[in-house]
This record gives structure tokens, C-alpha cells and sequence, in this order.
């Protein structure tokens, strides 16, 4: 009996006051904010997750997904390169960057303030930002089999609950982070159970027209199981960034 009050508290992690501090100011600010998540299930939904929310409290937050073939997984050149020539004040990476020490000081040494939210294993250097990843040595985060949309969730909770902002609003995007979690072959323990289990009951009760029309190509009826979301609806998100852009995949969700 997964409860929504057994969630771990997002402030756990070392570095989520200053990250929420920074996306607040930033939003009030009204910086120019752009999220950068990889191409695959994983940080297209985190991109989707962090747009629904944060596109109704600013106008100025746009999204970058990388090319498969001419940039590969993480981040690119290619995308740093846009995010200076683009203006922008606030960079936010999703289900990547943790690694990538030498373009994110390339974004800061133009002023770039970034923020990383990643749950891959990091490197024998850490990239100077402010850094959400439960796999970083010495982070007091007490569950580490986060999805890369799960860390750009606590993020979020962290800003919504600072704010006191209703937490309704990221209640509606848990049926896109219970599809993370099952795309990524994350751990479904602990706070990932929580968020499946909800985010499937979101799925039920309220599906994704996109949603229901590729269940409905794959022959899956409800109710709907985590299954039907690994061979249903991920292999058809990860479609979109072989056949045409991850991008595509973002606007459906």
C-alpha cells in the first residue's frame, strides 16, 4: 500500500536548497531557462515533466533534445554551442551531465548558471555546478535507484514545497515519471514504488491521448500494469529519437 507521504523529503540531497533557490529566482527573474535531457524514454519524459510544470510559471523556458546520430547520448557541444548563442541564463540538464566536466565549465565560463540532475554514476571529476545525483560520493540522499526524471521531480518537489505551491499540479505528471522508472529498469523499491504505483493509477483513471493510442497499437487494455509500459508505450517514445527527433516524443507528452 504505496503512500504518497512516503516520499523521501527532496531537501535530503546536499545541494537542493540552492538549486530550488536558483530555479525560484530564476523564474521570478524571468531568465531564460533551458532543459536539456537525452533522446531516450528516460529524459524526454523528464524534459515533458519539467515543461507541464514549469511552462505555466514562466514564458521564457524552452527545451533542447539532442540528435542520436550527429550528437549521441548526453551532452553535446552542439547543444552548449545553442545555449550561448541562444542567450541563456539557466541550464538545466536531465538524465545526463553529471559527466560532462568540460562543457558545462564552457556554459559557465559564459555566465551560464547550470544545474545537474542525473542519476548515472559520475566520473573520477565532478562539473562545477549545482548537482542533484543520489550516486555522488558522500551525498546523504538516502535512495539512490532514482530515475533521471525522478531527481527533475525532486527538484521540483523541492520548489513546490518552498513555495507552497499545490502539489496537485505534480501529481498529474507522475503517470510520465511512473513510465521512467519503467523504461530505465530502475529499481521499483522504496520511493519508486510509490511513484509507480500512483503514476499507473494516474494512467488508469486519466490517460495521455498519446498514451492510449500507442496501448491501443500495442493491444494492451486496461487497467494498465508496469509491463504495458515497458512494451507498449517506451519502445514507441524511443522510436521518435530514431526515426525523426526526441522532440517528437516531448510534444506527445
Amino acid at each position: 500500500r504505496p503512500k504518497i507521504s512516503q516520499i523521501n523529503d527532496p531537501f535530503v540531497f546536499h545541494q537542493m536548497n540552492e538549486a530550488v533557490d536558483t530555479l525560484s529566482q530564476a523564474l521570478e527573474k524571468k531568465y531564460k531557462i533551458r532543459l536539456y535531457g537525452d533522446y531516450d524514454v528516460d529524459g524526454t519524459t523528464a524534459v515533458a515533466i519539467m515543461m507541464n510544470v514549469l511552462g505555466n510559471k514562466t514564458d521564457r523556458l524552452d527545451y533542447y533534445i539532442p540528435d542520436r546520430y550527429t550528437e549521441g547520448y548526453g551532452l553535446s557541444q552542439q547543444g552548449v554551442d545553442a545555449a550561448i548563442s541562444d542567450g541563456v541564463q539557466l541550464f538545466i540538464t536531465l538524465d545526463c551531465g553529471i559527466r560532462s566536466v568540460d562543457l558545462i565549465q564552457q556554459l559557465r565560463d559564459k555566465g551560464i548558471c547550470v544545474i545537474v540532475c542525473d542519476h548515472h554514476e559520475p566520473g573520477p571529476e565532478l562539473p562545477q555546478a549545482i548537482l542533484l545525483d543520489p550516486k555522488i560520493p558522500g551525498e546523504r540522499y538516502p535512495f539512490d535507484g532514482l530515475s533521471g526524471a525522478g531527481v527533475g521531480m525532486k527538484l521540483l518537489e523541492g520548489l513546490y514545497q518552498k513555495n507552497n505551491w499545490p502539489y496537485d499540479e505534480l501529481l498529474a505528471q507522475w503517470d510520465l515519471l511512473a513510465l521512467s522508472i519503467a523504461a530505465d529498469i530502475v529499481p521499483v523499491t522504496d520511493e519508486n514504488r510509490v511513484y509507480a504505483f500512483h503514476g499507473l493509477k494516474r494512467l488508469n483513471d486519466h490517460p495521455r491521448l498519446a498514451f492510449k493510442k500507442m496501448l491501443t497499437a500495442a493491444n494492451k487494455k486496461s487497467p494498465y500494469v508496469l509491463s504495458d509500459l515497458v512494451f507498449g508505450v517506451a519502445p514507441r517514445i524511443n522510436a521518435a529519437g530514431r526515426i525523426r527527433t526526441g522532440r517528437t516524443a516531448v510534444e506527445c507528452m
